[in-house]
């Protein structure tokens, strides 16, 4: 057997190696040439390439790589090294609590996304079991209406999206998460073409400045669409677009849910506020950025 991962291949008199010791391997070479979470990253390539779960591999950590499975880890560190994401190699992303498939045309879903779960989940606890109506807006993969409808065992949702990919691959999702039946797809921009009141309108849209997009990492750039990335100059296009239509969409006491650049809040809660909103919390991610939005209608209250 054959492990080709930066070094000479091993002769095939060599003992093949074990699941622990090509993890080493994969992690010195994804280090080696720069790539973030080394570690993390061969072990997840590896699960995958062995076709593993996590306690099936700390249960047998020293059992020997077939070949073909020494073969598939070769393939996947290389295309690491070349700084595609880890999700893009195997097609799928966990997020929240779910397994999602992630594909070519969708942005990738990530963990400072789920703090819109979170904060969604803070502001109606007491609504768990309630027959809620959710928009979400920009759906790309269908993480976060999928994560919500998880949460939410009444509620139905509808996921949009300008792209085509974008909307079957929401649809795929909610499909694969059991969410069909409680769940429609339209392809349109935003709200434009939408009636009727939402119980919580969610949406992380593009916000990147268009300038800042060719300094984004290569994981991002060369890899997550440009449409699910370019925000405008300001990188507030899109609200400016979204906000306009929320007021005839929200229902009473409704609740809006944006995620925003790192240094965006305020803008955003600016824009919010000229169209009659009041800002009830900005929410931090994990990383202590503001991340999230949360409003209603000032008539609303709370």
């Amino acid at each position: 057997m054959k492990l080709s991962v930066g070094k000479k291949a091993a002769t095939s008199s060599e003992p093949p190696p074990t699941r622990i010791e090509a993890i080493a391997k994969v992690a010195d070479y994804l280090e080696a040439a720069g790539v973030a979470d080394a570690q993390e990253d061969a072990r997840a390539l590896l699960r995958a390439a062995a076709g593993l779960t996590r306690l099936e591999l700390a249960l047998a950590p020293r059992a020997p790589l077939s070949d073909e499975e020494a073969r598939t880890l070769s393939d996947y560190a290389a295309r690491r090294v070349a700084r595609e994401p880890v999700s893009r190699i195997l097609g799928e992303r966990g997020f929240w609590t779910l397994d999602l498939a992630v594909t070519p045309g969708v942005l990738d879903p990530r963990a400072d996304t789920e703090t819109l779960v979170e904060t969604a989940l803070s502001f109606l606890a007491k609504k768990r079991d309630a027959p809620l109506s959710i928009l979400d807006l920009g759906a790309g993969s269908g993480a976060i209406a999928c994560a919500l409808l998880s949460e939410f065992p009444g509620a139905r949702a509808v996921a949009v999206d300008l792209s085509a990919e974008a909307c079957a691959a929401t649809a795929a999702n909610l499909a694969r998460c059991g969410f069909s039946n409680r769940a429609s797809v339209v392809r349109g921009r935003w709200a434009e073409a939408l009636q009727g009141r939402f119980d919580l309108i969610v949406s992380n849209p593009p916000y990147v400045r268009t300038d800042d997009i060719a300094g984004l990492e290569p994981e991002v750039r060369l890899h997550d669409p440009a449409l699910a990335l370019d925000g405008g100059a300001d990188g507030l296009d899109c609200y400016r677009e979204i906000i306009r239509d929320m007021p005839r969409l929200l229902a009473e006491d409704g609740l809006v849910l944006f995620e925003v650049g790192f240094d965006q809040a305020v803008s955003v809660a600016t824009l919010l506020g000229a169209k009659g909103f009041q800002i009830e919390r900005v929410a931090r991610d994990a990383g202590r950025h503001e991340r999230v939005v949360a409003a209603r209608l000032a008539a609303s209250g709370k």
